[in-house]
């Protein structure tokens, strides 16, 4: 394998296929060869298609060689996260009932990144469902952060930011309910961005008009994820959210001038419990980020009952999703799975039209903070990474929280509100782990957040404690076999 090879960024390796110093082919073996070295030890990757992968890339040299038009991603490798259905390829959603599941057609999302020329060769692996922010299923088992496998990667995009981080795929998809493309880029050390509902097609939401959940790229830089973006974005009639959009706009950097803008930071939005330790590292680093700008005072947003709020508008999918596997058997959904639907058919109409109304409410004040700031900065993670082997965080600082995704409220109150948002790395926690800085944009501001997270990622680039952090691969070199220890049988098709 030539490493220098999986270590490009998704932009370098993009061009240098466009002007034939790099084959599609060369490429993609690199990246098996990573996965199939690696892999045994963090567990981020569920199927694989290397055989039509391997085809996809021969394709996509001649096409090169004969000088035909490229798409944006054009012989790049990508993982799917395993809740977007794949044509022809194993699609399990993490769940047993799933295991032999091969969809006959492409999540609107997969079809458009294939449209551009993207090589699908593996899935990455999910909680079931995509239920919980620690991502561990009976169907692949539990995914470990590349820092420390026997901690956890987050969820549930866990398994694209762990493949992210080990230079696994150059790309890879998420999806983000309350916080499943933002925490585990923050526990990895890569970037995830949760667009605005409607930006990026999506065809898998069961209430179509509910823009709770998105689905969104991640990358390893800020350019990589934004390139990615621009191949995903656009109409698409099978979404009822959609909306029109200059896609390609988002493939190029509107440089920005750190000196002139205005940010709004907060540790807890007032009411997201944060452990301690996390908050003092988050101290550091707005200290630091103060010194590169015009404003940064502390956030005064009052976000109202909005624990509740995600309570009820996050029940509604799962009762809308799951109503007929659970009638039939309760048992065959996991806990998480379970409890939330369990929730939700508690619920009266009453609690759903009070969440919408306080969502509303939740919106309206949130966009008022960008009459006077350019972008609220807050931690996107309140503690650093736990053991995997814990299901879930169930308290910080001594206190226990409420439900076992109560420990997202960093991330599910900007749910809430519909602004994107994007998760930076900035440097280490107080225990040596990746930090991600939660960066929120103004309503629909999506570019203009992708340019100002680009814009912090290039100056932290000068100091060691700002900048990214890599996981040491060499730790990685023997399996983990814990990881595995919650498979009940292997699925049908690998």
């Amino acid at each position: 394998m030539d490493e220098s090879l999986v270590s490009l960024s998704a932009v370098t390796a993009r061009r240098m296929i466009g002007t034939r110093e790099l084959s599609p082919v060369e490429l993609l073996d690199a990246c098996i060869a990573r996965i199939e070295a690696l892999n045994p030890a963090i567990n981020a990757i569920a199927a694989t298609d290397f055989e039509r992968a391997r085809a996809a890339a021969r394709e996509a040299e001649q096409a090169v060689m004969r000088g035909a038009p490229l798409g944006l991603l054009h012989g790049l490798p990508i993982g799917i996260k395993d809740l977007e259905e794949t044509a022809g390829l194993l699609t399990t959603y993490g769940s047993p009932l799933y295991r032999a599941h091969v969809p006959q057609r492409d999540h609107v999302l997969v079809a458009r990144l294939r449209a551009a020329g993207a090589i699908v060769a593996a899935k990455t692996n999910v909680p079931e469902f995509g239920a919980g922010a620690n991502t561990r299923n009976a169907v692949w088992g539990a995914t470990g952060n590349p820092f420390n496998p026997l901690l956890n990667a987050g969820g549930s995009s866990g398994g694209s930011a762990a493949a992210l981080a080990t230079d696994m795929l150059p790309l890879a998809t998420g999806s983000d309910t309350g916080g499943s493309l933002r925490i585990p880029a923050a526990l990895c050390g890569v970037v995830g961005f949760r667009p605005s509902p409607g930006l990026v097609p999506n065809d898998r939401r069961t209430l179509g008009w509910a823009p709770i959940s998105v689905v969104g790229p991640m990358g390893r830089n800020v350019a990589d994820t934004r390139l990615q973006m621009a191949a995903m974005a656009g109409f698409e009639a099978s979404d009822a959210l959609s909306y029109a959009s200059d896609a390609a706009g988002f493939a190029q950097c509107n440089p920005v001038d750190l000196s002139t803008l205005r940010v709004a930071y907060t540790e807890d939005f007032g009411v997201c419990a944060v452990d301690n330790q996390l908050r003092a590292t988050f101290r550091e680093k707005i200290a630091a980020l103060s010194r590169q700008v015009k404003v940064c005072e502390p956030l005064a947003l009052d976000v109202g009952e909005a624990d509740r709020c995600f309570d009820i508008i996050r029940a509604q999918n799962f009762v809308a999703g799951f109503q007929e596997i659970y009638e039939r058997d309760p048992q065959s959904l996991g806990q998480n799975t379970r409890t939330n639907y369990e929730m939700g058919r508690a619920m009266t109409l009453a609690d759903v039209v009070w969440a919408q109304m306080e969502q509303t409410r939740l919106f309206t004040r949130f966009q008022a903070v960008f009459e006077q700031y350019d972008v609220i900065v807050s931690p996107t993670s309140p503690i650093t990474p736990f053991p995997w082997s814990q299901p879930y965080l169930g308290e910080i600082n001594g206190q226990p929280l409420a439900n076992y995704y109560r420990w997202l409220a960093l991330t599910y109150i900007v749910t809430l509100a519909t602004n994107p948002a994007l998760a930076l790395p900035c440097g280490t926690d107080h225990a040596g782990m990746p930090f991600g800085l939660q960066m929120v944009g103004a309503h629909r501001g999506d570019l203009r957040l992708f340019d100002i997270a680009q814009a912090f990622e290039a100056a932290w680039q000068r100091d060691p404690a700002l900048r990214r952090v890599q996981p040491e691969l060499a730790k990685l070199s023997q399996p983990v076999a814990e990881l595995k220890s919650l498979v009940t049988s292997p699925p049908v098709f690998g």
